[in-house]
């Protein structure tokens, strides 16, 4: 009998490597099986948000999820906080969420037709827009014609309750039209040029402003400044340039502060915590004591207790505020949050697209939203001065609400005509089913056609 024994159904090889390690083969230890642990399950967490990020269709669903929140949202805080002002106007307490309503209903019909249009018909409007908005703008300085509210003679009355206000539709004019310049301009390689930069756009730009200084409606004005500096800047303006009519503009807007009463007394409100003489800061301050006594979750639904006369435009400029105290500060994070989202999507469009008139019209949509966002919030919070410019998709007001809504179809559109995007949303079409011919496929099996010996 040999000294070893061979095992059966061994090689002898593999007899003697028992035992031994090979070499550059590392022994795997009994322990924890891979891929498993806290922080393996973070990594995954993370890199399915990230994949999920980077989809052709983030921007699409952001765009269309966060302001359609912000909208309903806004009408249930408008029927809310408008209420009690409703009932003391001897109007059904329903009354201004009725019109809010309405203003939705029709301003979604605006943003589906809009997200539906080409780019071609979006720039086709731009011209017409412009035209309209302006001869609005004429008629509501002309005596008879022009209604003034507040002090601002900025309105056109429709009948009954109905008003119009055009300078709003003068941020869509001219973002749609200004992109339409500024596109062409590019394509054609002067925008290098400062006198084809500038002109005719700055000076189409000062006469929306003019007229709606006319009215006396500075918080607009600043709005549709931000807008034509948003435009400025994708265009790509030397910074000496970009200072140069920002300084001009600042210097305009300190004179028209410094030579206002009523707008050195909203300036001087900054901050303050007590009302002050005669009162003129009470807006501004009963707007801080809504926010805080919201606490974390707030008040509850319909509990505010400031919209009871104490605050005024509880329902319009300072609804964020009735929203931080009915909601607490999960509410305000809330929408702060929807309107990140909408901003960053807005961005995100406008930096990914090769068209250079959707890169001039998503930047200038979102420079209006953020910017107007920003001013509402900051004047609720006391860090800037009321300008009297609603939130948007949020605050009560037809006029505000129906360009913004198309605005919006506006990014859903440029939104869906990315190449990926585009390319995604095909993908989605069912393969079987209805055909675009109307003929309906019984079966899974590709139709063949017979050949005449009847064989397949």
């Amino acid at each position: 009998m040999p000294a070893k024994q061979m095992l059966p159904g061994r090689r002898p090889s593999a007899v003697k490597a028992q035992g031994r390690k090979r070499p550059g083969v590392s022994v795997k230890r009994p322990g924890r099986p891979p891929g498993r642990g806290p922080l393996a399950g973070l990594r995954r967490t993370q890199q399915q948000l990230r994949r999920a990020w980077d989809r052709p269709l983030t921007a699409y669903y952001l765009i269309f999820g966060s302001s359609l929140l912000i909208t309903v949202l806004g009408l249930v805080m408008v029927y809310s906080a408008s209420m009690i002002k409703a009932l003391q106007l001897g109007l059904g307490d329903a009354y201004f969420f009725k019109k809010q309503f309405l203003a939705a209903l029709i301003g979604t019909v605006l943003l589906l037709a809009a997200s539906r249009m080409p780019v071609k018909l979006h720039r086709a409007l731009s011209y017409p827009v412009l035209a309209g908005t302006l001869f609005l703008m004429v008629l509501v300085q002309v005596p008879g014609i022009g209604v003034s509210i507040n002090g601002n003679q900025n309105w056109i009355s429709l009948g009954g309750p109905f008003m119009l206000q055009p300078s709003e539709f003068g941020k869509l004019a001219l973002i749609l039209w200004g992109a339409d310049l500024l596109a062409r301009k590019g394509d054609k390689g002067l925008l290098s040029q400062w006198k084809h930069l500038l002109v005719p756009l700055v000076p189409v730009a000062f006469l929306l402003l003019g007229l709606i200084m006319l009215g006396g409606d500075m918080g607009t004005a600043m709005i549709l400044g931000a807008i034509l500096f948003g435009l400025l800047w994708l265009a790509g303006a030397p910074t000496r340039m970009f200072v140069g009519v920002l300084a001009f503009a600042g210097a305009i807007v300190a004179l028209l502060i410094k030579t206002s009463p009523h707008r050195m007394d909203r300036l001087e409100c900054i901050g303050a915590t007590e009302p002050g003489k005669n009162d003129l800061c009470w807006q501004a301050v009963h707007g801080i004591y809504a926010l805080a006594s919201g606490g974390w979750f707030g008040s509850g639904l319909g509990a505010s207790v400031e919209k009871w006369g104490q605050l005024p435009e509880a329902h319009t400029d300072f609804i964020f505020a009735i929203t931080g105290e009915e909601l607490g500060l999960a509410g305000t994070l809330s929408v702060l949050a929807l309107f990140a989202a909408l901003g960053y999507a807005g961005i995100r469009v406008a930096g990914r697209t090769e068209d250079s008139f959707v890169r001039f019209a998503a930047g200038g949509v979102t420079t209006w939203i953020t910017a107007q966002a920003v001013i509402n919030i900051g004047a609720v919070l006391g860090l800037l001065p009321i300008a009297g410019v609603p939130l948007p998709l949020f605050s009560y007001g037809g006029s505000a609400l129906l360009p913004t809504m198309f605005a919006v179809g506006l990014l859903i559109a440029f939104a869906r005509e990315e190449p990926a995007a585009r390319a995604a949303l095909a993908m989605r079409q069912p393969k079987t089913g209805w055909r675009r011919t109307g003929v309906r496929w019984k079966s899974m099996r590709r139709r063949v056609k017979k050949r005449p010996s009847g064989e397949r």
